[in-house]
Parts: C-alpha cells; structure tokens; sequence
C-alpha cells in the first residue's frame, strides 16, 4: 500500500511537470488517457487522441483516486489547483477546480503555464476572498502572488486522495505522469485515476 506515503510525495513535482529549465533534467509528461489493460509492470492506454501507449509501473509509482466534488467544496481557506485561461480584464476563468485534502496542502503552489488545449496556466494556492454575488469568484494566494479566478457553476470540481494499484482498470479515465527515457519509452512517477467514471480535468 501506498496510501500512507502520498502526503510525502512532492505532488508539487506532479503539477509542476512542465517548467522544467535547461538546467534541469527533462520534464515529466502528462498523458491523458483511458486505461485499456493492465499488468504487473504497465499499463496499456488509449490517450484522448487516440494513440495507444504503454507506460510502465515501478515499485516508486504513486496512485490518486481522483473523485467528483461538489462546487461547494470551495470554500475560504480551501487549498486549491485549477487550470484556467486569462480574460481581457486580467482574471482567469477555470476550466476545472481540484480540491486538495489537508495532507496535500501546499502541493505544487504557484502560478505557471500548462497544457490543456483551453486552458495554459495552473494556478495552485490557499482560497482567500471568495464572492458568491455575482458568480463564484475566488481570490487564490499562493507564494509571491495572487489571482482573481471565475469558477462557472457547471466547471467540473474534483477532490484528490491516496490510492493504490486497485484504482487501475480497464476503462478507467488516467492522467498519468511518466518519466521519458531516451529511448522514448514511459515510466510513470503517479497516475491520477479517476473513480466511478470521473474524467480527472486537469
């Protein structure tokens, strides 16, 4: 079991994959997918554009059960992810919230690009202000800054808590976070599964 090592994972280093610089080993990947088998050693998925990929599973691999949540989870003092993309006015509009439980507090803070067709930056941090008067929209501090971000009512809110090799089965919707090796190759550092259909958003 892995469950009691996750809040010790740096899952900080998960959604930071992606700001890696020269002086740093290659980026992490983030492959979409859906699980279409399983074995001892890897996992064989179909990504969202429908290349079919195997990825390998090793003793250090952490597992997320990724799980549907309710808008109103997002509350002052929540710690939050959400993937968003920036209005003309210069706040942010979510394209998903992930709710973090305390243990994962702090993982990856700080506001950087990401990869979602409609959405290029993450923004993970503490929930400040929050106004429910015209649309719910947070205030989002984080290390060395802040962000105005507008949370539609229908934008997809998901909760995150440890998981294990059970989580992984066919059908099953993945973000899987992978080392590449030079031979191309994938080695998954974490796979976010998502439960009873979720579609992890981020």
């Amino acid at each position: 079991m892995r469950k009691t090592l996750l809040p010790v994972f740096a899952l900080g280093a998960l959604l930071l994959a992606g700001t890696a610089s020269a002086q740093t080993p290659p980026a992490p990947t983030r492959t979409r997918a859906t699980i279409e088998s399983v074995s001892e050693t890897s996992i064989a998925v179909k990504t969202r554009t429908g290349q079919a990929v195997t990825i390998a599973l090793t003793p250090e691999t952490h597992f997320v059960a990724v799980s549907h949540g309710e808008i109103s989870a997002i509350q002052p003092n929540s710690y939050i992810g959400t993937a968003a993309a920036p209005q003309p006015d210069g706040s942010l509009k979510a394209i998903e919230v992930t709710v973090f439980p305390e243990s994962m507090r702090g993982s990856g803070d700080g506001h950087y690009a990401w990869d979602l067709p409609n959405a290029n930056t993450m923004t993970n941090g503490v929930v400040g202000k929050l106004d429910n008067a015209h649309g719910r929209t947070l205030t989002v501090d984080y290390k060395g800054g802040e962000k105005q971000i507008v949370v539609p009512d229908d934008v997809p809110v998901v909760t995150l808590a440890p998981g294990d090799r059970t989580l992984l089965k066919p059908g099953v919707h993945v973000v899987v976070i992978a080392a590449k090796a030079a031979d191309g190759t994938l080695s998954a550092n974490a796979v976010l599964a998502g439960q009873n259909g979720v579609v992890p958003p981020m």
